[in-house]
């Protein structure tokens, strides 16, 4: 899958959003991807984690992570295309953890997904959670980076999208100081 065959995707699932939206970051946007919209179909979810686990298929991968909520998809189908087990990360008091049993093996070879990018942060915490365990974080796979290019992980990234979309403090936002009603979206309290 290309860019221009992705971004369609996301433009015909209804998956892009316009408007005012306080993000997961805490930063407000005029533009949202609500990824759900395409995860839901689950011919759509694998043909993005073929392309995903694809970009990785010569990492020698022997696991695959995302965070909550949307990483749990994510990894579950990128796994199944490299052949590996999948697991996930989540909060516990406010901290990037495993529970449920899960295990990373000192030495593993582990494959990060995300589904969006924005200032990086759940996925530094997820590298941060092999390391502690002593795997080896060997890349992060994006479904959509809006990061503008910004986030570094340290480790090779791939995206299946870029977007450049301004984001804003909320003292900054001509959105808040043009009074645009806000939406909240995401699943973490900020």
């Amino acid at each position: 899958m290309n860019e221009a065959e992705v971004r369609e995707l996301f433009v015909e699932t209804g998956a892009i959003l316009e408007g005012h939206f306080l993000l997961t970051s805490g930063l407000h946007s005029p533009l949202y991807v609500e990824k759900f919209q395409v995860l839901q179909y689950p011919k759509h979810t694998e043909r993005l984690c073929a392309a995903l686990a694809g970009r990785f298929k010569d990492e020698h991968v022997e696991l695959v992570v995302g965070p909550v909520t949307g990483g749990i998809i994510l990894a579950h189908e990128v796994g199944k295309h490299l052949g590996t087990r999948a697991i996930f990360t989540e909060r516990e008091n406010g901290k990037m953890t495993l529970r449920r049993g899960f295990v990373i093996e000192p030495g593993q070879r582990v494959l990060i997904v995300e589904d969006i990018v924005t200032t990086g942060g759940s996925v530094q915490e997820v590298i941060d959670v092999v390391r502690e365990h002593g795997g080896i974080p060997v890349g992060v796979g994006i479904l959509v980076d809006r990061s503008g290019g910004k986030a570094d992980f340290g480790i090779p990234s791939q995206a299946l999208l870029h977007l450049t979309v301004p984001t804003y403090q909320s003292d900054d936002c001509p959105l808040c100081q043009g009074g645009v009603a806000i939406t909240k979206r995401g699943s973490r309290k900020l």
